[in-house]
This record gives structure tokens, sequence and C-alpha cells, in this order.
């Protein structure tokens, strides 16, 4: 088991420090690319987890992410864009980070091995069958995500890992392990580098992919975003133009009618007169609401 290929030197590391910043750049650049594709390395191993998150959510279960240091950051990002983005309820999206938001502020290293903090949290959030749990850690045997891991499998959640080494221990715990081999760091030991990057890009393919079974994208358009700024209430707008193939003026009163939910917008503007009612019918799926009016279905 290679265990420790995110502590070793990058093959362009001797010297690094005395290259030109423009050169220098470009090998971080590199880096970076060389990087990301280890996540569509990883296409397979994250399609599974997609459908996990998207079971437990769908069951009425949670997501739970769990965290240390510059993991942590990356869960943190993913985990908090969900909401607004696919209209997911913020009480199904939970974070455990390792010495908690303060310890991400300051950056402090000890909580990452407090293993027992990981174990009581679960406990404490009531983790269960309904839920699942994404533990990220980029050497792949960091305490605080592995007894997260841990003690959700044993409450009986599922578990998914993310991890950057190959036989990481992490890896052989979890229902679907996640491996994004990249190469040694630039800067040796520095996850937040081309590790995170990796990290950054399988989290929100996971998710992205994970709203797409629950049927929160319809033809690349996030239909259960919560439209609650200028930005966001103009694209709802423009979403229901161009999927209902309406007017603006009539998509903003579909808009109006449906207290700005997209979906429902779409069918209202096609003319359905109880649209919550044949989504609530289409298991919530605005595709297969639209191809039952095509086929004769009720309105």
């Amino acid at each position: 088991m290679d265990a420790r290929k995110t502590e070793m030197r990058h093959p362009r590391a001797e010297g690094f420090d005395t290259l030109p910043a423009h050169e220098a750049l470009r090998v971080l650049a590199r880096a970076q690319v060389d990087a990301a594709a280890a996540a569509e390395a990883a296409v397979p191993e994250i399609a599974r987890a997609a459908e996990v998150a998207a079971r437990a959510l769908a069951g009425g279960g949670r997501l739970v992410y769990a965290a240390a240091g510059s993991s942590g950051l990356m869960a943190l990002a993913d985990a908090l864009e969900l909401p607004g983005t696919y209209g997911i309820s913020r009480d199904r999206i939970v974070v455990l980070l390792a010495g908690g938001t303060e310890a991400l502020m300051a950056m402090t290293g000890s909580p990452e091995d407090d293993d027992a903090a990981a174990e009581a949290e679960v406990r404490r959030l009531g983790v269960g069958p309904a839920d699942a749990l994404i533990a990220v850690t980029a050497s792949g045997s960091t305490p605080y995500p592995l007894a997260a891991a841990k003690a959700a499998a044993a409450a009986g959640a599922k578990t998914i890992g993310v991890a950057n080494n190959r036989g990481a221990p992490l890896l052989e715990q979890v229902d679907v392990g996640i491996c994004l081999e990249t190469p040694p760091e630039v800067v040796a030991g520095s996850t937040r580098m081309g590790a995170g990057t990796a990290q950054k890009i399988a989290l929100n393919m996971l998710s992205t992919m994970m709203a797409v079974h629950l049927g929160h994208v319809h033809d690349g358009y996030m239909v259960n975003l919560v439209a609650d700024n200028i930005k966001l209430r103009d694209r709802a707008r423009r979403m229901v133009m161009e999927i209902a193939s309406v007017s603006e003026a009539e998509a903003e009163n579909a808009l109006v009618r449906t207290n700005g939910a997209v979906k429902a917008a779409v069918l209202a503007a096609r003319g359905v007169e109880t649209p919550e009612a044949l989504l609530g019918a289409s298991g919530d799926r605005l595709r297969v609401a639209l191809a039952s009016m095509t086929e004769g279905g009720a309105r």
C-alpha cells in the first residue's frame, strides 16, 4: 500500500523555488491539471456514490460530510451550496468538521486526530440507516473522518470515502471508496493544492449527479433552485421561458402563481391547472410530468 503518495516530492520540485515566476506558475498549473485528471479516472466510483447519496435523500435521510483541515474546506464548499442550488432542505445536509468551523478558520491541526469527537458527533446527530455519510481525507488515514465513517457504518448508514492514496485505510472500510490518485504535490504534503483540487471536482461531480438522480436538473438547468436574490429570480424566469417556450410576462406570471417554484411554474406556463399535483404524481421530476402531458395525462 502506498499510503504516503501525498507526502512524496513532485518530479519538478527540485529547484522549483529558483525558477522565474512564470515558469514556476506553469509547473503549478500543470500539476493542477494532472490532479484534476484523477477525478475523471474515478468516474465509476463517483457514479456509485451519487446513487447512494440520492437514495438517502430520496428516502427522507440526510447527507453527512465528515472531514478535517483542507479536505474540510472542500467538503464545506460542496455541502453549503446544495440547498440554494438544488432546493434541498438545509436540515438534510450536515457537515462534521474536526474542531468545528473555528478550527477551519485557524486551520489548527490537532482536532483531526480526535476520533472520539467524531464518534460523539455521529451519535449526537443520530445518524442511522436512512442516512449516507461522505468522509473526505487526502491521506486516507486521518483519524477524525475515519472514525466518523466507522461510527456511521456501525449505526447502519451507508458510507462513502474520498481519499488520494490508493489502498488507504478509509477506502477499505466504506461502502463506496473513491480513490483520487493525484501525483505528489509540487510543495510536498500541501494537499490543499492538487489533492484539494481533485477532491473539489469529485465532490462537485458527485453532488451534481445526485441532484440529477433526484430530478433537480433538466436539460442542464437547476430547476429546483431557491431563487432568493435578483440574479436567481432572473435565472428562474429565463428557465421557465426556455423550457415552457413562453414569453417573459407569462413566465413571470407562472412563477408568481407557484411562489417561485421553477418546476411547477413550467407546468403552469404550459397550462397545467394543478402543477404541484402533477409533479407529485411524477416523483417531482419535471421531464416525467412534461411527458405525461404529451401522452394526454391529467392536468
